[in-house]
Formats: C-alpha cells, sequence, structure tokens
C-alpha cells in the first residue's frame, strides 16, 4: 500500500518518497535519459548553516504535513503564503531533509524576474570570445604553434540551467524547488510558470538550433549549483519524477484562478502560545519563565501587526545570553520586536 503520510513533519530522515505511488494519468511524465539525483551535500550554498538549522528545527502543523503530501501526491506545486516570520520558505528544506531530496534548487524572484531567468541563463558575448580564441588558435596551428586548448566555442560551453530548469530535469527522484517571493514578480510570470509546470518540459531554443549540427544531438550543460554537467537532447528538457515545488507570497497581490487552480495552496498564520514555545523549544531548548513571558508579550503585540518569529528567538537567544538586568532586558526585547517596516528607535541600555 502506498504511504501516507510521505511527510511526516517529524524531521526524521527516511526514504518514504520512494512509497509514492503512481502520478494521477494527468501528471505522469517520461523524460529521460533518467539522471540520478545529487546528494545533500553536492550543493554548498544549499546547505549554509543557517538553512541546515532551520531544516533539521522546522516545526510542522497538522494541516501543513496534510497539504505537502497533497502536493507530493497530486505533483502539483505547492502555494504557501501568509505573513513575514511565519516560515514559508524553510518548508521546503524540511520536506528535502526528511524525504532526501537533495540540495534545494532557489529562484528568488524580484520583479524584474522572467521565465527564462529561472530555465537556463546564455551568455552570447563569452561565446563570440571564445570564437575568436579559437579562430587565433587555428591560426597558430596552421603555423606550426598550436597550443592544444580545446575548442570552447559551442553553445553548450556557455549556457546554465537556472533552478527552475534543472528541477525539470528527469531525476530518478523528485528534486525541491522553492520559488521565493513569487507575489513580487512582473504580472507575467505567474501564467507564463503555469505552462512550464503544467507540462513538466521545455525548450531550449539555442539548443534546439545547434542539435541539427551535433552528430547525436546531445549537448553536455551545466546544471544550477553544481559544476557538473547533463545532458539535454535536441534541446528539450522533459522531467521524469516531478520536483516537489514551493512558491511563496507574502500576499502582496492576488493569482490569476487559473493559476490557482493548479497549485496546492498552504497558508500559514501566525503560531499560537503552544506552537510558539515548540518553535523556542526545538530551537534554544526548554524555554524558561522569561521565555515564556517574552511568547506572552509577542503574542499580544503580534495582534497589533506583522511580527517575525525571528524576532522572538532572538530576544529570548540574547536574553539568555546577555549579563542585563531585567529592565535592560525588557528594553533589549522591544527594540528587536519592533513591528516589520517600522525601523525601531534608539534607545539606551
Amino acid at each position: 500500500m502506498p504511504l501516507w503520510p510521505v511527510y511526516t513533519g517529524t524531521n526524521e530522515p527516511h526514504d518514504g518518497i520512494t512509497e509514492l505511488p503512481p502520478p494521477p494519468p494527468w501528471r505522469a511524465f517520461d523524460g529521460g535519459p533518467v539522471l540520478r539525483a545529487p546528494d545533500a551535500a553536492a550543493d554548498a550554498s544549499a546547505v549554509s548553516p543557517d538553512r541546515m538549522h532551520r531544516a533539521e528545527t522546522y516545526q510542522a502543523t497538522e494541516q501543513t504535513v496534510q497539504l505537502v503530501n497533497a502536493a507530493l501526491y497530486l505533483r502539483r506545486p505547492l502555494l504557501v503564503t501568509g505573513p513575514p516570520g511565519t516560515g514559508k520558505s524553510s518548508l521546503v528544506y524540511a520536506v528535502a531533509r526528511e524525504l532526501g531530496l537533495g540540495p534545494v534548487l532557489r529562484w528568488n524572484v524580484t520583479s524584474r524576474s522572467t521565465l527564462h531567468d529561472g530555465l537556463y541563463q546564455y551568455d552570447p558575448l563569452s561565446r563570440l570570445y571564445a570564437a575568436r580564441r579559437q579562430a587565433a588558435r587555428s591560426d597558430r596551428d596552421d603555423r606550426g604553434h598550436a597550443d592544444g586548448t580545446p575548442d570552447g566555442s559551442g553553445i553548450e560551453h556557455h549556457l546554465r540551467l537556472g533552478p527552475l530548469g534543472t528541477a525539470l530535469l528527469p531525476y530518478d527522484r523528485p528534486r525541491a524547488l522553492l520559488i521565493d517571493e513569487i507575489d513580487k514578480s512582473d504580472l507575467d510570470l505567474p501564467n507564463d510558470l503555469l505552462n512550464v509546470l503544467e507540462e513538466g518540459q521545455y525548450e531550449i531554443p539555442e539548443l534546439v538550433r545547434s542539435a541539427r549540427l551535433a552528430p547525436d544531438g546531445v549537448a553536455e550543460v551545466l546544471a544550477d549549483g553544481t559544476d557538473e554537467r547533463v545532458p539535454v537532447a535536441h534541446g528539450r528538457v522533459r522531467c521524469r519524477a516531478f520536483p516537489f515545488v514551493v512558491l511563496t507570497s507574502n500576499g502582496e497581490r492576488e493569482f490569476p484562478p487559473a493559476f490557482l487552480r493548479r497549485c496546492v495552496t498552504l497558508h500559514l498564520r501566525q503560531p499560537d502560545d503552544r506552537h510558539l514555545a515548540e518553535i523556542v523549544r526545538a530551537h534554544l531548548g526548554e524555554p524558561d519563565a522569561y521565555a515564556r513571558t517574552l511568547i506572552d508579550r509577542f503574542l499580544s503585540r503580534a495582534g497589533a501587526g506583522d511580527l517575525a518569529t525571528d524576532q522572538l528567538l532572538n530576544a529570548i537567544y540574547l536574553a539568555r545570553s546577555a549579563d542585563l538586568d531585567a529592565d535592560s532586558l525588557d528594553r533589549l526585547a522591544e527594540q528587536l520586536m519592533p513591528y516589520l517596516g517600522q525601523a525601531a528607535q534608539p534607545d539606551v541600555f
């Protein structure tokens, strides 16, 4: 029988991803040649101390566990909304760690981001310079002074797949992809993303054209987050195991109904006192009396504006580490927990 839940939220790594049932018929992909997914240490930038710690200490709610599993079973993107500081971006790292999905691919979206940025980057100028160098080497060869340097003028040497383009490679198990702050994007990006994620494939026009000249039509290109090359046949990439895609939004804009219909949506709310205590316990150990006072203060202030859980953790950590009297600790806590978007006022300790 298929395993439910595959993602348990316990932060205990396991290989349950192999027990997913087959995808729905309309979400089955057959890309190839099949690639082995990299291990978690393959991309140093994806295993920074901050991200590793957040993955190990993430406190998932029952709703989070249920909807993550729904996205995994249905092979659909997970759209995670909620106020800043509720753990939207940390979720994908926790899922990737528990299920062994390898390094998390991350695309930080801005107002200038386009679909092309997420799929691949091609540098025609560097290719032009390489072609000129090759022409100079050929000229030296004609005069008997060849230096033996390999030809680097092919398109594949000047093209690298982006995080989305890499996630859609035909890996034998899903890759984890974070598309962060999609609500900051240009109006067209969600619809552009919709088509690629719905089809599970894309083309690289530069490679499609050059494939006509290659004997087998296969180009070896760099994937995101690694210096290893992967094969792309005839300029076309099609996934095999649909990636676990998390798109985060702070709620700064609405999305088209067609986009929402194709996503599983999870809304994260500010944690309550019990959940906050669990978060503090996971990061800093059992909350003491002063930590519980700060939790109560955080909750009372959160009702009047946006606060991030990080602010509470910072205040509790300093309260335990700094040699300050009670009044100074209280003033410091006030400074560390201003409403987001509001600068803290100077104070004297």
